[in-house]
Parts: C-alpha cells; sequence; structure tokens
C-alpha cells in the first residue's frame, strides 16, 4: 500500500485533485474508526434482528402492488427538468424579467429547470460591487463555494484575494461570479445542455452591471466568452473583445487559482496576464 509520504509534491497534487473530481471533500473523521469491524456488527445485527421476527403470514393482499409502487417512489421528489430546448427559453424570459441583481438572484433562485439545482446545497450568486465596472468571472462553484453560498470561498479564494492585491484590488471592490450558479455534482464539467440553459443568467448579469473589464477564470469559461476550443495556456493574456447582450465587452483570460494551486510554477503566467489587467483599468 503506498502511503502519502512515499508521494513526491507532484504525485500528492495530482491524487488530491483526483479526489476533489471525484466528489470527495473530506478525508479523515474526528476519530479513528474501524469500518470493517463496524460493517460486521451491522450485519451481525440485521441477522439477530430478521431473527427475532415472526414469519409474516401468508395470505393474498390487494392492496400490496400499489403499496409496492408507493414504497418505490422518494418523499420529497426532486423538481422534474423541462426539454432543454424549452428550459432554455424560460431561463431567457427570466433572466429578462429581471431589472436589477438583486431581482435577477431572486430569479435564478426560484428558477427550477436546471437539474444541476437539484444535487446542489446552494445558489452561488454574485458578490462585490457591482459599480466597480469590474468583473471577476469563474467556470461553476466548487464545494467550499456550495458550502458557503459565495463564489471563490475555501483555498482558490485565499489564493484569489492575494492575486487581486498584488495589483491593488479586492473582492469588495470588483464583482466576483460564476457562469454556472450551481455546483454540478462531484465538480464535473457542465454538459452543453446545462450550460446552455445558465447562459442568459450570466449574460444579464453582465448587461445590469456593465462592466469595462472583465478577467476570465480558466478554460470554461474562455472558451464560453471566447467560442474557441484552446486551451487557457492558448487563450490567455490577450485582450478580446467580446459581444453580450449587444454591447461589446473587454476581456482577459487568465489562470484560475485552482489551476495555481496545482502548478505553482504557471504563477508567474497568472502574473503577466494581473499586470496587464491592472494597466489597462489604471487607464481606463
Amino acid at each position: 500500500m503506498i502511503q502519502a509520504k512515499d508521494l513526491d509534491p507532484q504525485e500528492l497534487s495530482a491524487l488530491l485533485h483526483f479526489y476533489a473530481d471525484s466528489g470527495v471533500e473530506w478525508l479523515l473523521e474526528d476519530a479513528p474508526i474501524d469500518r470493517v469491524a463496524e460493517f460486521a456488527a451491522q450485519k451481525v445485527a440485521r441477522e439477530q434482528a430478521r431473527a427475532s421476527q415472526p414469519a409474516p403470514q401468508q395470505r393474498p393482499d390487494r392492496q400490496q402492488p400499489a403499496r409496492a409502487a408507493a414504497a418505490t417512489q422518494p418523499l420529497n421528489p426532486p423538481p422534474v427538468a423541462m426539454p432543454n430546448v424549452d428550459a432554455v427559453a424560460a431561463a431567457q424570459r427570466a433572466a429578462d424579467s429581471a431589472s436589477s441583481l438583486a431581482e435577477l438572484k431572486a430569479v435564478i433562485e426560484s428558477f427550477d429547470s436546471c437539474n444541476l439545482k437539484n444535487g446542489a446545497r446552494s445558489t452561488v450568486f454574485a458578490s462585490g460591487d457591482p459599480a466597480a465596472r469590474i468583473m471577476v468571472i469563474g467556470p461553476m462553484p466548487n464545494a467550499d463555494d456550495d458550502r458557503d453560498g459565495l463564489p471563490f470561498s475555501g483555498r482558490t479564494g485565499q489564493l484569489l484575494d492575494r492575486m487581486l492585491a498584488a495589483i491593488g484590488l479586492s473582492r469588495e471592490a470588483v464583482l466576483l461570479t460564476n457562469i454556472i450558479p450551481w455546483r454540478p455534482p462531484g465538480n464535473r464539467m457542465p454538459s452543453p445542455a446545462e450550460t446552455a440553459i445558465c447562459k442568459p443568467f450570466i449574460d444579464r448579469q453582465i448587461a445590469l452591471t456593465e462592466p469595462d473589464h472583465v478577467l476570465l477564470l480558466g478554460n470554461f469559461p474562455a472558451r464560453f466568452f471566447f467560442g474557441e476550443s484552446g486551451t487557457i495556456h492558448s487563450l490567455r493574456g490577450e485582450w478580446r473583445e467580446v459581444t453580450v447582450g449587444g454591447r461589446s465587452v473587454r476581456a482577459l483570460a487568465t489562470l484560475h487559482p485552482q489551476d495555481l494551486l496545482g502548478a505553482p510554477a504557471t504563477k508567474a503566467l497568472a502574473w503577466r496576464d494581473l499586470l496587464m489587467f491592472s494597466q489597462a483599468i489604471t487607464r481606463g
């Protein structure tokens, strides 16, 4: 059995990322637990409980099929999402109905036509200063964001705070948001259908905020806004004009803080992008 102490930093980082992608959030309990002994004890208890129960009387039960069918139904079934085309249209109508960020937040929280919402703990909406005219857009909430209900929580948020502070900004002085407002199960990538359903909401956020400069973090936002399939390494470091809701916005892509945590050597690339972003917002 390979132990953590036998792994070099790169191997350990890759293993932890694998666990995170698989949905594992906690590796240790507060106290050691013998799971094998626990399972064996549970098995013995179940067998003893079955042995102590009287044998059921065999008689016809006309209601048995109905009872069996009712038992298979969940007590609180999640809302059934409508077909994708209808869901996209419903999202567009809902987004268009919002005339402020507060209204848009309420609209997204009450929207039930995206399956991602069924598996998420929180609807993660934008935070920060919408009047700053600076937006920082990530891909989707992670486990920390989903738990706290805020974008860029946990370690990635702490690193983003340091990145912004390095160019004289803070999370209170920009508007932080994600393209997808609900965490996908196991931190998987959202499907094209799920992305299409969520698109009207991020488009409306941008239309209401009217930012002058947008910083895109990671592969997914860069591909989403630039309409290209390259990696962040080919899409970063260059100002692009993107059109949202008939309005042209300047956008710069760089590496996501999670990328930097997994590969610290790429921080030099992100630093160059941040300097470029800082120079642009200074010039106005």
